[in-house]
């Protein structure tokens, strides 16, 4: 079906029109934004840099770093963009293209949660196997796998978007463009587009969510069959992180996607939006961080470092 779309903009109506808000607003997101580049990147660093980092949790923690990276950029600059400009308006192609990069690292993180839940897995209940199974090779694999499989997924809705037509005005009550936002905002029988989404939602979610919380069963399992107090407690807390960026991340998806929307509901669905797509990517690195040792250690060795160079020259 050929795309006979007649108008060219969207208009997103954002979090607020009145103008105090706005410029609030601007200031609050601005600092959140620099705020997740910087933990980001200093965490993606000290994984690249401090040979005490190269194994394969934090090879996996070093990739979500990376993810939350993108996830946010895909969001803020283009949120900032409009709260201070107060246009408000974005071109199909741009919010087509905001949509795909959204939804895929969005996949891409779904992915990596799963994975690092399998790795955990192995760390506590196969701690001999532990190097031998989870080596660099597979470990290379399986990123590969699923930052492919996130913009593979994505590239099938984003398809299935280009056979819509946009004939009317029309505005997305939300900062961002994506998918279900773009489908809503379409006067084109949408049906097979919703076809696609559920059973692409269904599979992916089911799949996701097993692959994340079965290897817990195993964990805690194991890990009440441990009768050292230390151990336990060691033990827990290299799964504590893991399940608080679960339980956020999903929390907020859940919200967002499979509570019915509605009028009355546009302020709560904007609210957990910034959640999943500004909040978690600032969040991650500050959970891993604040409970974690080895990262601590590891940035107290680059100041070192630091002040050692400065101090040669």
């Amino acid at each position: 079906m050929r795309n006979v779309t007649e108008i060219s903009y969207l208009t997103l109506v954002g979090l607020s029109d009145h103008p105090l808000t706005m410029n609030a607003l601007c200031v609050l997101f601005l600092l959140i934004y620099l705020m997740t580049l910087i933990t980001n990147l200093l965490i993606f660093f000290l994984v690249l840099t401090d040979y005490h980092l190269h194994n394969p949790m934090y090879f996996f923690l070093a990739n979500l770093a990376c993810l939350d990276l993108c996830y946010s950029s895909v969001t803020a600059p283009r949120m900032l963009f409009d709260l201070v400009t107060k246009i408000h308006s974005i071109s199909i192609p741009a919010c087509i293209a905001q949509a795909f990069f959204y939804l895929s690292f969005a996949c891409s993180e779904l992915f990596l949660l799963s994975a690092m839940s399998y790795d955990r897995y192995i760390a506590i209940c196969h701690p001999l196997h532990y190097k031998l199974i989870m080596s660099w090779r597979v470990c290379a694999r399986m990123a590969s796998l699923i930052w492919v499989a996130g913009y593979s997924i994505s590239l099938v809705h984003t398809l299935f978007l280009l056979r819509l037509s946009f004939c009317r005005t029309t505005s997305i009550h939300n900062f961002l463009c994506d998918l279900p936002h773009l489908i809503q905002t379409s006067c084109t029988d949408s049906f097979i587009n919703t076809v696609v989404i559920f059973l692409v939602g269904t599979s992916l979610g089911l799949g996701a969510i097993l692959l994340t919380f079965l290897p817990y069963v195993y964990i805690f399992g194991t890990i009440l069959r441990i009768r050292s107090k230390t151990g336990k407690k060691k033990a827990f807390s290299t799964c504590t992180s893991h399940l608080t960026v679960v339980s956020i991340f999903y929390g907020s998806l859940i919200f967002i996607y499979l509570i019915p929307s509605s009028s009355n509901m546009f302020n709560l669905n904007k609210l957990f939006t910034v959640i999943s797509a500004l909040i978690n990517p600032l969040l991650n690195p500050l959970i891993y961080s604040l409970r974690n040792k080895d990262l601590v250690e590891a940035l107290m060795r680059s100041f070192y470092h630091l002040r050692l160079i400065q101090a040669s020259f």
